[in-house]
């Protein structure tokens, strides 16, 4: 055992402060609460209020956000497909799940077309990207649009 390993394990839990216990404690009278005032007092949570108002609250609200109606999608690029699938089978977003190309199929799949493929695949997924539909018709395989 080395001395560095002794006092990692000595500092590791720091004991719980006993607040107004007594004078002998250190944090007795006044329990570290000071005297007087709204902080002394109890039903106070927060003792340090104050401060600038957040610069979120300074701005106005108005206008329109597409932020909560944005379509989110569970992308595959095609050279993943390329290296996981052999020549001939079958591409649906149970097989993608199955491979570990994404992650459940909760959200729609999109296939990019970053990369090669020279595999006759038949490939369905929700949406396609223009270079991806190309590559795939172009090797023989067939693209399918789920709805």
């Amino acid at each position: 055992m080395m001395i560095h390993e002794i006092t990692e394990k000595v500092g590791r839990h720091k004991r719980r402060k006993r607040i107004g216990r007594g004078p002998g404690s250190g944090t007795g009278k006044t329990a570290g609460r000071g005297h007087k005032g709204y902080g002394s007092r109890s039903g106070n949570s927060n003792p340090h209020n104050g401060g600038g108002t957040p610069l979120f609250k300074m701005l106005p609200k108005r206008g329109f956000s597409n932020a909560m109606f944005k379509k989110h999608y569970a992308v595959v690029n095609l050279s993943a497909i390329d290296a996981r699938f052999e020549d001939g089978s079958e591409v649906n977003p149970e097989m993608l799940v199955k491979h570990g190309l994404i992650r459940d199929t909760k959200l729609p799949v999109k296939v990019l077309g970053s990369g090669e493929t020279s595999k006759k695949l038949t490939v369905s997924a929700a949406k396609f990207s223009k270079s991806a539909e190309e590559k795939i018709k172009g090797a023989g395989g067939s693209v399918t649009v789920l709805a």
